[in-house]
C-alpha cells in the first residue's frame, strides 16, 4: 500500500472513531434531551445534571491522557474505548434509572476523551512519523459529521421509534463503526525517528504560556458546552421556532464537518492564535444569535456560526499541543483537555440551575457569550506574550 492511500485509510479509520464516541456515545444525547424530557420523565435540571457527569467522565479520560506517556497503552484504551461507546449507548436504552443514566453518561465521557485525545494523538504521531503535514483538520471532520449523523438519524427514527427505541438503534449502528475504526488505524510504531530518519523532538512551551493557553480553553468549553448540550432544547422553546432544534443541530454538525479542514488553511495564512482569535470572536456571535435574534434565519446562521468554529477551535488548540509533544502527543492535550474539561463539568450544572429558576436554557447562552469574550482577550494576551518571546529571542 503506498504512503497516500495509507494516510487516507488511517484518516478515514479515525473519522469513523469520532462518529461513534463523539457522535454517537456523546452528542446524540442532544437532540434525545428534549424527547427525554417529553417521553422519559427527565426533568431539566437533570438534563443538566447528565450533561454535568458526561464531562466529568470526560475530564477523567482527559487527565488520564495527560498522564500515560506509552504508545502501546494509549492504543490499548483507544480500542477500549471504541466498545464502552457502543456499551454505554446502548445502556441509555436499557434503564430509566437516573443514577444508571449518569454512569453511562460518565463511561461514555471516558469513551469520548479516549477518541478525540488518545485517538488524535495516535493519528498525528503516525502523520508526523509518516512525512505527513501535522495537522488534524481532516480527522476532527468526524466530529461534524458525527453531530449531523446523530441530529439527521434521530430526526427520521423519532417518527418511529420512542426515546427508548433511538437509543437502541444507534447502538446497533455503532457496533457497525467499530470494525473500520479498529483495523485502520495501525498499531503504535514507539521509535523516537520518521520514516524518512529525522529525530522527534518535544518542545513544550513556557509555563506562563501554557497557564494563559489553558485558561483561554477553558473559555473555549464554558461556550461551547451550552449551545452543543443545550441548542435544540433551547431553540425549541423560542417563540415560532418550535420544532427547528434538531434542524439547527444538523446545520450545526454539517458546518462543522469542513470546519477543521479551513481553519487549517487559516490558520497557514495568518498563524495558529490569530486564527483562534477569530474563531473565538465568531463563535460568541454564534452563540447570541437564537436569543438575541428570534428568527429561523438567525437561528440557522447561529448555527453555522457555532459549528464552524467550535471545533475548529478544538481542532487549532490540540493540533498545537500535539505539535509540542510530537513524541507523545496525547500529552498536552490532555492537560489542556482537563481546563476545558472543567468548564464542562461546571457551566451546565449552572445553565440547569437557571433553566429551573427562568423556564428556559436562555440565560446560559448569555452566560456562555460572556465567557467566550474573556477568552478572546486572553488569546490577544498570548498573542502578545508570543510576540516579546520571539522578540527576546532575536
Amino acid at each position: 500500500m503506498d504512503n497516500q492511500t495509507e494516510r487516507l485509510k488511517v484518516l478515514a479509520g479515525g473519522i469513523i472513531s469520532l462518529i461513534l464516541m463523539l457522535g454517537i456515545a456523546r452528542f446524540a444525547y442532544t437532540p434525545l434531551l428534549p424527547i427525554m424530557l417529553e417521553q422519559a420523565g427527565l426533568g431539566l435540571s437533570q438534563g443538566g445534571w447528565l450533561t454535568a457527569v458526561n464531562y466529568l467522565g470526560y475530564l477523567s479520560g482527559a487527565i488520564t491522557a495527560s498522564l500515560i506517556s506509552n504508545l502501546v497503552l494509549k492504543d490499548r484504551l483507544y480500542r477500549i474505548g471504541l466498545v464502552v461507546a457502543v456499551v454505554s449507548t446502548l445502556g441509555m436504552g436499557l434503564t430509566e434509572n437516573i443514577w444508571l443514566w449518569s454512569f453511562y453518561r460518565y463511561v461514555a465521557g471516558l469513551s469520548s476523551a479516549a477518541g478525540l485525545l488518545l485517538g488524535s494523538g495516535l493519528i498525528l504521531n503516525w502523520l508526523i512519523r509518516h512525512g505527513h503535514r501535522s495537522e488534524l483538520g481532516i480527522h476532527f471532520s468526524g466530529v461534524g459529521l458525527g453531530i449531523a449523523f446523530g441530529a439527521i438519524a434521530v430526526e427520521l427514527m423519532s417518527h418511529h421509534f420512542d426515546w427508548r427505541g433511538q437509543w437502541l438503534m444507534l447502538s446497533l449502528m455503532g457496533t457497525l463503526m467499530v470494525l473500520p475504526a479498529w483495523a485502520w488505524l495501525p498499531s503504535p510504531d514507539t521509535s523516537q525517528v520518521t520514516r524518512s530518519g529525522k529525530v522527534m523532538v518535544d518542545t513544550p512551551p513556557s509555563r506562563r504560556f501554557l497557564q494563559l493557553f489553558m485558561a483561554a480553553y477553558f473559555c473555549a468549553g464554558a461556550g461551547y458546552v451550552v449551545s452543543a448540550t443545550f441548542i435544540v432544547a433551547i431553540i425549541d422553546q423560542l417563540p415560532g421556532l418550535n420544532g427547528l432544534g434538531a434542524w439547527s443541530f444538523f446545520i450545526l454538525g454539517m458546518a462543522a464537518a469542513p470546519a477543521c479542514i479551513l481553519w487549517d488553511l487559516v490558520a497557514r495564512r495568518t498563524g495558529d492564535l490569530n486564527a483562534l482569535l477569530i474563531a473565538f470572536l465568531l463563535q460568541t456571535v454564534g452563540i447570541l444569535l437564537p436569543v438575541v435574534a428570534h428568527s429561523p434565519i438567525m437561528t440557522m446562521a447561529g448555527a453555522l456560526l457555532f459549528g464552524g468554529t467550535f471545533i475548529g477551535i478544538v481542532s487549532l488548540v490540540l493540533t498545537m499541543a500535539g505539535r509540542y509533544y510530537p513524541t507523545r502527543p496525547a500529552k498536552m492535550m490532555g492537560k489542556m483537555t482537563i481546563s476545558y474539561g472543567i468548564a464542562q463539568i461546571v457551566i451546565p450544572a449552572i445553565t440547569g440551575v437557571l433553566a429551573e429558576r427562568s423556564g428556559s436554557y436562555s440565560d446560559g447562552l448569555y452566560l456562555a457569550a460572556g465567557i467566550m469574550i474573556i477568552g478572546s482577550l486572553l488569546i490577544a494576551g498570548l498573542r502578545l506574550f508570543e510576540t516579546k518571546q520571539n522578540t527576546a529571542t532575536l
